[in-house]
């Protein structure tokens, strides 16, 4: 690698920093954050424990944001530094540090340009995600249980929390259905981009005779509701039905009759719970789940009003297949919206999803701003 190759690296590295500082007013920056901190320093902060919560949570991710791009200009100064020294001495132990410094700091801006995607209202929420096999019996189901270990295996890189809210396996392998409550900073911002139907192509471990098969499975993404968003149900529109937790998520499996299953009746959804110890507990997480499916019912009939009026033509969110996985006769997994693509399908198994979600994003951002 020759010095020309690094300087170009770091005056890319130098823009998109200024770009940061364009899209970012800093001192309104320090005014929330000091407006914040004056409301947590009041002796009644703690009256009302769920709003100083939100304030706190907010003020956090400010201060992360105001922070971080502080550091980034810092180390942005010091590759300039290093790239003075390495001109005046041409001293090699200089040179390494230069090229090691340079990737830390456009990973950093990489992960930093992440949050700045993440602007959506509900992009900081818990994220609730579902996996549904589509027809195909064993095949589909198997393919849903690898989408359940990417989505883990991708979650636990990140810090996140997983907890199975509930399991249904299948009869012979994988599963029926699983429902998880992914915890932590952008979990649904990230995750928004998964929604839709996956494609798996691959010779079938079920087939003797070794076949190629596809599987399809739908993945359902939606941020967690909590109480400062109103949504009104009947109870009349209900029918709640309890069982006993079997499978993953359910530790006190056939012993007491605490799993909860709600039917919505006016949209057919039907949601589930398994993972509490307690009938309450789990009749709880289960409305909070048909919630957050009635929730995203509306916002999506929203965006089709506001297209219709725009003239546009949305694709349909439920059908849409946004991805595929094939793993034969060749290796590699595209993004049908964003066209990105790796060769390196085990490496996406195993929770590589971050250029995806990348991918998506910027997409994404394009798609809402043609300008």
């Amino acid at each position: 690698m020759e010095l020309g190759e690094l300087t170009n690296r770091i005056n890319v590295i130098s823009e998109k920093i200024n770009q940061f500082r364009g899209s970012l007013d800093l001192e309104a920056l320090e005014e929330n954050i000091a407006e914040n901190e004056s409301k947590m320093a009041e002796p009644n902060f703690w009256n009302d424990q769920q709003g100083a919560q939100k304030i706190i949570d907010e003020n956090n991710f400010l201060k992360s944001k105001f922070d971080n791009f502080n550091q980034l200009n810092d180390q942005l100064e010091n590759l300039q530094v290093l790239v003075e020294l390495y001109q005046e001495d041409q001293d090699p132990e200089i040179f390494e540090q230069l090229i090691s410094e340079v990737d830390t700091v456009e990973q950093q801006v990489q992960e930093y340009e992440m949050t700045m995607l993440l602007s959506g209202e509900y992009d900081q929420s818990n994220a609730i995600l579902e996996i549904h096999p589509g027809a195909g019996g064993t095949e589909s189901q198997d393919w849903g249980s690898m989408l359940l270990r990417m989505y883990e295996r991708w979650s636990e890189q990140h810090g996140l929390k997983v907890e199975v809210e509930d399991y249904q396996p299948g009869e012979e392998a994988g599963i029926k259905s699983v429902t998880l409550m992914i915890s932590g900073e952008n979990a649904y911002g990230r995750l928004r981009s998964e929604q839709g139907v996956h494609r798996l192509v691959r010779i079938s471990p079920f087939d003797s005779a070794g076949r190629r098969h596809t599987s399809f499975a739908s993945v359902d993404v939606m941020p967690e509701i909590d109480d400062s968003i109103d949504i009104e149900i009947n109870d009349d529109d209900l029918r709640v039905d309890v069982f006993r937790a079997s499978g993953a998520g359910g530790q006190h499996v056939n012993k007491t009759s605490s799993a909860v299953r709600i039917t919505h009746l006016p949209t057919g959804f039907v949601v589930s719970s398994q993972a509490q110890r307690s009938q309450l507990q789990n009749r709880e997480t289960a409305m909070n789940m048909l919630k957050a499916k009635l929730f995203q019912k509306e916002q999506e009939e929203q965006a089709k009003r506001n297209a219709e009026i725009k003239g546009e033509q949305l694709e349909i969110g439920w059908g849409s297949q946004i991805r595929s996985y094939v793993f034969h006769p060749y290796t590699m997994v595209k993004d049908h919206r964003t066209d990105y693509e790796t060769g390196n399908g085990q490496a996406v198994m195993d929770g590589d999803l971050d250029p995806f979600i990348y991918s998506y994003l910027q997409w994404k951002l394009k798609d809402e701003n043609p300008d």
